[in-house]
Formats: C-alpha cells, sequence, structure tokens
C-alpha cells in the first residue's frame, strides 16, 4: 500500500509501504524528529500500525535485501499480511518482500490455465507461487530463491495457505535447479527480479516445454518524458531472443510502478513458440 502525506511541514517525505502491521518510510532528507513526525502520522492514520521503519538503503545484493531502522511503535521486524485470500509470514529485513506488486500477483493467477506447471524463478516467500495456486487450478508451481531465509519462510506460508500438494519450495540459484531439474517442464514461467531477469532468459526458455509456453518477464528501465521504457525493454528482448533463434510474441507489456525521476518497473508478457 502507498500512501503520501506530503506537507509544507514535511517536505522530505516520499511514501510508505505498509506490510502487515508495519509501515516502512521513505524520506530523501531525514532527521529523527520529522522520522518520528512521519511515524506518528501514519500509526494515527491506520490503528492497525504497531511498528514504523525507515528504508535506509536500497534492495541490494542477490537476497534483495534492504537496511531498515526502527523510528516508532513495537521494534519488531516480522509480521503477517494478507493479500487476495492469503496469509505471508515475513521478516522485513531477512526476506524481499513488495506489496506494491499486488496486482501484478493476481493478474498472472487469473492467467494460469488448468493443469499448468508454473516455474517461480525468483519466488521469495511464495507470494505469486501461493496466490497462483489458491486463485487457480495449476497442477504444480515450483518455487526457487536462492536465500535460505526466504525459502524458510515460503515452507511456512505453503503451510498456512494449505498449497503443500501443488507448490513446491526449492531453495539455489534459478539456473542452476533449472538446468539440473527443472528443464522442459514449465507452461509458464515468472521472472519477478528485475535486476538479474535478463541475464536469466535463457534459463527462462529452456524451463518451457517443448511446445513453447508463456514468460512474464520484470525489467527496470530509464525513460525521459518523451520516452517510452515499454518498448525499450520490448526492444532488447526481442534482440536477445532473435540471436536465440526463439519465436515468440509479446502481447502485452505493462508499466507496473515508478520506481524513481524517469526509472519504471515493467512487465512484458511473452509467448515463446519453440
Amino acid at each position: 500500500m502507498l500512501q503520501g502525506l506530503q506537507s509544507e511541514d514535511n517536505p522530505a517525505y516520499e511514501s510508505y509501504d505498509i506490510v502487515g502491521d508495519i509501515a516502512i518510510i521513505r524520506v530523501s532528507k531525514p532527521s529523527k524528529q520529522q522520522c518520528r513526525k512521519f511515524a506518528e502520522t501514519i500509526m494515527k492514520t491506520h490503528k492497525n500500525i504497531k511498528s514504523v521503519w525507515k528504508q535506509h538503503s536500497p534492495v541490494s545484493e542477490d537476497f534483495r535485501l534492504r537496511t531498515l531502522k526502527w523510528v516508532a511503535g513495537e521494534e519488531r521486524t516480522e509480521t503477517v499480511h494478507k493479500e487476495f485470500g492469503c496469509t505471508f509470514k515475513v521478516d522485513i529485513t531477512e526476506v524481499y518482500f513488495s506489496p506494491r506488486l499486488s496486482f501484478e500477483r493476481q493478474r498472472i493467477a487469473k492467467l494460469v490455465q488448468p493443469k499448468e506447471v508454473v516455474v517461480n524463478m525468483f519466488a521469495g516467500v511464495g507470494c505469486f507461487s501461493i496466490i497462483i495456486a489458491k486463485h487457480s487450478q495449476a497442477n504444480k508451481i515450483y518455487s526457487i530463491d536462492i536465500n535460505p531465509t526466504a525459502i524458510k519462510y515460503m515452507k511456512e506460508n505453503i503451510k498456512l495457505n494449505k498449497v503443500e500438494r501443488r507448490v513446491v519450495a526449492i531453495q539455489g540459484d534459478a539456473k542452476e535447479i533449472i538446468m539440473k531439474k527443472l528443464q522442459g517442464v514449465a507452461d509458464r514461467v515468472l521472472m519477478p527480479l528485475p535486476q538479474l531477469a535478463y541475464g536469466y532468459l535463457d534459463y527462462a526458455i529452456s524451463a518451457l516445454m517443448p511446445s513453447g509456453g508463456w514468460i512474464h518477464y520484470y525489467d527496470f528501465e530509464h525513460a525521459k518524458k518523451d520516452g517510452n521504457p515499454e518498448e525499450k525493454v520490448k526492444a532488447k528482448i526481442s534482440e536477445k531472443l532473435q540471436k536465440l533463434g526463439v519465436d515468440f510474441e509479446m502481447p502485452f507489456s505493462r508499466v507496473v510502478r515508478s520506481t524513481g525521476p524517469n526509472w519504471y518497473q515493467i512487465v512484458v508478457d511473452i509467448l515463446v513458440k519453440k
């Protein structure tokens, strides 16, 4: 959930996310007094918020973690987040979780057809995978993540949501897992890690069945006011897939969200016809 509380008294305030009963604020020029004031305002606005943290660094590294500093309320980082009838236990300092992708998770789940096999290459605590399992008739969702803590929470979330028969948690590097265990098994592949998706596109194709299937590809792209970030991403994908000799279409793309001045997160749905 994203809200804005900008005012003349709060010039440094940018935005905040709500994960369960924890709020994470972003400020461009933070001071302890300002952060405390923002936190108190958030907690008054949202009575369910019990803890407020400040993002101190961007998301980085393979585990997609960010440094957070406690501001107000309970000094804890574990919470339970609910989304589309699903329950997710997370620790905001140990695993990656973004409530801003909630629409995407629901959108993808609605696209999954009965009896499909899905490979989620960067599954985190299992949000995409579990929502797919709860809201579609997918046969199996293989959910890979390199972060052992994310896998621990994913396994717990699989049990919480009672989808043990269909969601399989696998720890490791997605490219290695696919090449060893999951070549040619998937009707649909998810790549919800923009930092790595381009370099792993070959492996996503390897995971698809010989007849082909869908890849949901996420990327970050820069574009000025007169630019089109979706077309830039599609051009990059096209060049790579043409070099690989892949027959494909890209019938859908959208801006998922803005991530900074002239920076965007883009999703492209790729239909591969191998």
